[in-house]
């Protein structure tokens, strides 16, 4: 999984921190349809909670990639 985002950023590898964060976006999008399907308004909660986490996440991956010039 590292490779294809190395190979889409210039063969330079992202920050673990914009990866990650991703991956916990797209884990809270589940969450909160699945608790929006079943009426379930907690996991509908923490869907929209791990949304904004990875956000923030993906969002300081990105600042340190800047920095080191990527």
């Amino acid at each position: 999984m590292l490779l294809v985002f190395a190979a889409q950023n210039g063969d330079k590898p992202m920050d673990r921190n914009r990866i990650k964060g991703s991956a916990e976006q797209a884990k809270g999008k589940v969450k909160e349809v699945a608790g929006k399907v079943t009426g379930d308004k907690k996991l509908r909660a923490e869907g929209k909670a791990d949304k904004v986490s990875g956000k923030i996440r993906s969002a300081i991956g990105g600042l340190k990639d800047a920095v080191r010039g990527r």
